[in-house]
């Protein structure tokens, strides 16, 4: 069993560690919880004494093995809680996030299997990142930002890099949806913007920012 906040911590690492460093800072981590320095210290003094990270005063931060394991699960019951706001709920998928975040700590193994087995297994979640399975094993993402793809390349929309409410209805607004098909027809040199065909119909301009913030497979 661990605390609320030791499993915020383990999460919060493992999301910094997913940028490929083998390390992160006691800064980066401070950022990313929101909090000064000095109460990630303590608390990183915990979690080595769990054995749940590596760590050194100077030196950085990873994950140990058990580590990794409970933050994949953590990570697993908020893509299923989130799934499950979604498809039984109503939640909009912009809605989710604050409230998987409680759910996220609910220990029981039995309801997590079972709540998976009602959800029919997915693969992910409604904002299409990958679900760990029981036994934390994820799924490689293919997928890559908009921005990368070239003029007449077509694509479909896998995912989104930015969870933000604020962009997330942006695209609610601008008619984006997982599966929908892109075209990009044409892009403009000075500011990488991009004129997009979406579902063979809707076409309009989007920012550089906009298109690097959401995933896509070549078609």
């Amino acid at each position: 069993m661990h605390s609320f906040t030791e499993e915020n911590y383990i999460k919060a690492i493992y999301k910094l560690l997913e940028s490929g460093d083998e390390t992160i800072s006691t800064n980066a981590i401070a950022e990313k919880m929101r909090t000064k320095a000095a109460s990630v210290t303590d608390m990183l003094k915990k979690l080595a004494a769990k054995k749940l990270i590596n760590y050194q005063k100077y030196q950085g931060v990873s994950l140990t093995g058990k580590g990794e394991k409970i933050a994949l699960n953590i990570i697993r019951k908020h893509r299923l809680w989130e799934m499950f706001l979604v498809e039984k709920f109503n939640f909009k998928w912009d809605e989710v996030h604050d409230v998987a975040e409680q759910l996220e700590h609910i220990q029981s193994d039995k309801l997590i299997e079972e709540l998976d087995k009602f959800l029919n297994y997915p693969k992910t979640d409604p904002h299409g990142d990958p679900i760990p399975d029981a036994k934390g094993k994820l799924l490689v993402r293919k997928s890559k930002s908009l921005s990368q793809f070239r003029v007449n390349d077509v694509c479909i929309m896998t995912g989104v890099v930015d969870h933000s409410p604020a962009f997330l209805q942006y695209l609610d607004k601008t008619g984006f949806q997982l599966g929908n098909e892109i075209k990009i027809k044409d892009s403009v040199e000075f500011d990488k913007s991009l004129q997009i065909i979406v579902s063979k119909k809707n076409t309009f301009f989007i920012s550089y920012d906009v298109a690097k913030n959401i995933l896509v497979i070549l078609k």
